[in-house]
């Protein structure tokens, strides 16, 4: 054990000083929890926290139980495999201290331990923190939870700010990290303030992604078999220009051979036959200077396709 300053209680005026003095120390610790954290490398490896059983439990009816209750847990560990070591460690500063550093990352993790704990306190200042603090950059990681929660209203207005705010929102580092169930609500949204272009970029952003934590190739077919066909058909393609699909659609082999050439066609207005995209539309002619001549936007696909 680390050493200890000498006569450290009557340097603390106060209860809540004196917790705090104690908070994620082993002085004094009769338990410790064991949670999941990440290393450098996405590896999941495990931490300890020191806690004290009895201020768990004066903070928690749920704590109480478990280690006070007619089937007290005895042991002197506790695995938590169900939250992340540093949302724990907030949740037990504020049980030590009434104070906790929310922010947008960690916040609905936050919500999550002081529901499950029963500590109302807490979750009505995560439900006071959220409002101000939702963002483009944050939205991915709270919308899942709000979902989970029933929080109807903090759910809607995740919506409000992807649907306005939705180029920052899919360009945003959680992104790539959402289920695929999300992604599809996403690209089956009426009202985003996207281009069409920018949205196929982080559909195709977040498939790479995944191949990556698959250990696939992020060539064309496995992100298309990632993607799925519900979700690519969503995808409004005839709302791209020709310039915008012949530099990034192609190259990114998600469309097949067939489906480059109903749209090389539909550009150049010889398409007999729908496409099978979602909302097609008319595009007129293509400005001046902007047009790619069929052989030269063929040769451009095969090239990319063989």
């Amino acid at each position: 054990m680390a050493s200890v300053e000498v006569n450290w209680q009557t340097k603390s005026s106060s209860i809540s000083q004196r917790t705090k003095f104690v908070f994620n120390k082993e002085l004094l610790s009769d338990v410790k929890f064991i949670v999941p954290v990440s290393n450098d490398k996405s590896e999941i490896e495990s931490k300890v926290i020191a806690a004290h059983k009895f201020v768990l439990a004066i903070s928690s009816p749920v704590f109480y139980a478990m280690f006070y209750g007619q089937v007290a847990d005895t042991r002197d560990s506790v695995e938590l495999p169900d939250c992340d070591y540093k949302s724990l460690l907030e949740f037990f500063r504020f049980l030590y201290s009434d104070e906790v550093q929310l922010t947008g990352g960690n916040v609905m993790r936050v919500l999550y331990l002081a529901k499950k704990y029963l500590v109302p306190s807490l979750a009505d200042k995560c439900g006071e923190f959220l409002p101000d603090n939702l963002g483009p950059s944050n939205v991915f990681s709270i919308l899942p939870h709000a979902g989970k929660f029933e929080e109807k209203d903090l759910e809607n207005r995740c919506w409000k700010v992807i649907e306005l705010m939705a180029h920052a929102a899919v360009t945003s580092d959680d992104f790539v990290t959402v289920e695929r169930s999300l992604v599809k609500s996403i690209v089956n949204r009426k009202r985003l303030n996207i281009k069409e272009i920018e949205l196929f970029k982080a559909v195709d952003r977040w498939a790479k992604h995944k191949c990556e934590e698959q250990g696939l190739a992020a060539d064309g077919q496995a992100k298309r078999r990632i993607i799925g066909e519900d979700i690519l058909r969503e995808i409004r393609f005839p709302l791209m220009t020709e310039k915008e699909f012949a530099s990034f659609v192609i190259d990114s082999n998600i469309l097949n051979i067939q489906e480059f050439g109903d749209m090389i066609k539909r550009y150049n207005h010889v398409l007999t036959s729908p496409l099978p995209f979602a909302h097609e539309v008319y595009l007129p002619p293509a400005r001046s200077g902007g047009k790619y001549e069929n052989s030269t936007l063929l040769q451009i696909i095969l090239t990319a396709w063989f």
